[in-house]
């Protein structure tokens, strides 16, 4: 399908905070056009966790925006600059990333992203592909092309400055590096958080010094969690994890809000914007019920993750849950040796897969949000007898069966 450049402008503004400059981005379309030439568009992810949640892929799905417009997506993985550790928002230096980490993460990421992306449409690169061929002088060329003056601008190292807290100078060369990269692959377009901003516009700097055409650039808010009020982010508990069950993902998403729901149609689904809006008309005029609108955004974000049958499946559970006051078809059986001494109901729980951590067991069970075969646990540090099945759930979607046997 062609778009018209006025359409690409349209999908490619939808849902971002900036974009430097649309002039520049109209000029580089119609020279795309003119040319049958695509557009290179860049985004890095320094490997630092091995997990993503739907926050992380507003980005890719702005990257997937591009890639339905016909462009070139160039995946960044910067394992050199992990191994410097990304300063921004941090109120300390941050701990670099080993190899082996920056490896292991790498590969995670490859795995995750292409659940969205065509894989046979993304080129995903490493940093260190040229990074590492940069010799003493040509980091200090580099290094030339900034003042102590104007790194002191951004506000995390501002702030460190001024409370005196440390401040490395392998930190101040991160920006620098990161818009180097732009350099090196000849960026067209550049993707990246609002809070990215200055190490964006660092490319468009180093661009001009190394007499290429400044790249656009684009940020992209970071993604409400489902409380509606803070980032999203996995220590917050407010978040929706891409590897998480089809169940999880789909009951998640129904918690959200009905106002933070359009947030996440905007910024994650691929409906049209027109799709979108007359959503939004129809349920303001009572055409369709809030939920039924939830439910559209959930069946599509879990069959994004783990396909359509699985998705249609998690609703039928959910269906069966919360409507019919039922349980799972297919609930989860874990077994342990039984007959031993009683064991830590926040390690059981952790061992059973159903936490991430006996702390993350702990909080949940403080809030009241898990039961033994119906009945709500009131005290985090109880023990449980190593004999016969319970039924364990956490939240209200997640279920185990446990089994001791001898």
């Amino acid at each position: 399908m062609k778009y018209s450049i006025e359409e690409q402008v349209s999908l490619i503004e939808r849902g971002a905070v900036n974009v430097i400059s649309r002039e520049d981005l109209i000029k580089k379309l119609n020279k795309s056009e003119e040319t049958g030439i695509p557009l290179k568009i860049k985004a890095g992810f320094d490997p630092t966790a091995p997990d993503l949640h739907i926050g992380h892929t507003v980005l890719i799905q702005k990257m997937k925006h591009f890639q339905d417009l016909g462009h070139e997506i160039h995946f960044l993985i910067g394992d050199f600059t992990g191994m410097i550790g990304d300063p921004t928002g941090k109120s300390e230096t941050r701990i670099p990333l080993t190899q082996e980490d920056v490896d292991r993460n790498a590969e995670t990421y490859k795995e995750q992203i292409f659940k969205i992306l065509d894989p046979a449409k993304t080129k995903v690169v490493f940093n260190s592909e040229w990074l590492g061929k940069l010799s003493s002088y040509d980091f200090i060329r580099l290094s030339s092309q900034l003042t102590v003056a104007r790194m002191l601008e951004r506000e995390d190292f501002k702030v460190r400055f001024e409370n005196e807290q440390p401040i490395s100078i392998h930190e101040f060369l991160y920006p620098l590096i990161q818009g180097y990269d732009s350099v090196a692959l000849e960026a067209d377009v550049e993707l990246g958080g609002t809070d990215q901003l200055f190490n964006l516009l660092m490319g468009r700097d180093l661009q001009k010094t190394w007499k290429q055409e400044p790249q656009v650039v684009i940020t992209m808010p970071l993604l409400e969690g489902l409380d509606g009020v803070n980032k999203m982010s996995k220590s917050l508990g407010n978040y929706i994890g891409i590897n998480e069950s089809a169940d999880d993902i789909y009951g998640k998403v129904l918690s959200a809000s009905d106002s933070l729901m359009f947030r996440y149609y905007e910024l994650l689904s691929d409906l049209s914007a027109e799709q979108i809006n007359k959503l939004a008309d129809d349920m303001n005029e009572g055409l369709i019920h809030p939920k039924e609108v939830k439910k559209k955004l959930a069946l599509e974000l879990t069959a994004r993750f783990h396909g359509l049958e699985a998705a249609q499946n998690a609703e039928e559970n959910f269906e069966n849950v919360f409507k019919h006051g039922g349980l799972p078809e297919d609930i989860p059986v874990k077994t342990f040796p039984g007959g031993g001494d009683a064991i830590w109901l926040p390690r059981l729980m952790l061992e059973a897969s159903m936490v991430q951590s006996t702390s993350e067991a702990r909080r949940l069970i403080s809030q009241q949000a898990v039961s033994i075969d119906g009945e709500k646990v009131q005290d985090s540090d109880c023990n449980m007898p190593t004999e016969g099945e319970i039924l364990l759930k956490v939240g209200k979607r997640r279920f185990c069966k446990v089994r001791f046997e001898s």
